[in-house]
């Protein structure tokens, strides 16, 4: 982001990125609270307007996203069963919209591993080389980007998550964890406006995004 401040805190529309982002999932009916993995050293999170919230539980970040993910399962084992249902959420989402948790919830519950957000692929996919020149013209047949939340048990995802740190496979995602455990999770179709900020030019997408959504 070529900022400072981390991506999650920074303004977007006149809040946290993480402001926004919370809300979306801390207020769901369906929800029954939230684990927040942040670095320890993270003082950031004391200034936002979600901080010391009753059901938001801070927990240890880890050094990738997937041991992050797992102390909060670690954590979350200590209250919830092994069969209730998790999603997994990334804080530079901010957009996600309750239509699309809704849909992801209601196909999850009805599938035997879980579901995953994420849209169809329809650009063209091109493989290049490491000049960046180009190799071939992929196939967009059945490719996804895949975005969060995504929706497993809590007791597989974190045993599948701890079985491929320990076998040295660093997954991208919940999904890739399931997938390398030989589950296959279903794909739900969300809104394209589900973006992940990871550049500047994505808060003032972002901006507009929300902005559009409340009118």
């Amino acid at each position: 982001m070529g900022s400072e401040v981390p991506k999650q805190y920074l303004s977007l529309g006149g809040r946290a990125v993480i402001d926004h982002t919370v809300e979306r999932l801390l207020f769901h009916p369906a929800l029954d609270g939230l684990y927040l993995a942040l670095d320890e050293q993270d003082r950031n999170w004391d200034e936002t307007a979600f901080a010391g919230h009753p059901d938001l539980v801070r927990v240890k970040g880890g050094h990738e996203r997937a041991h992050s993910v797992l102390n909060a399962l670690e954590a979350l084992s200590n209250r919830a069963s092994l069969d209730d249902w998790v999603l997994v959420h990334d804080a530079a989402r901010p957009c996600v919209r309750r239509d699309d948790i809704d849909r992801l919830i209601e196909v999850a519950e009805s599938h035997p591993v879980g579901a995953v957000l994420g849209s169809r692929l329809h650009d063209t996919i091109k493989r290049t080389d490491t000049r960046g020149c180009i190799e071939t013209t992929v196939d967009r047949n059945g490719l996804w980007r895949a975005f969060t939340p995504q929706m497993f048990r809590l007791g597989k995802l974190k045993d599948t998550l701890a079985g491929a740190l320990e076998a040295g496979v660093l997954v991208t995602d919940e999904a890739s964890a399931l997938e390398w455990s030989g589950e296959r999770p279903q794909m739900v179709q969300g809104y394209l406006d589900n973006i992940k900020i990871t550049q500047p030019a994505d808060l003032e997408l972002a901006s507009f995004f929300l902005e559009r959504q409340a009118h």
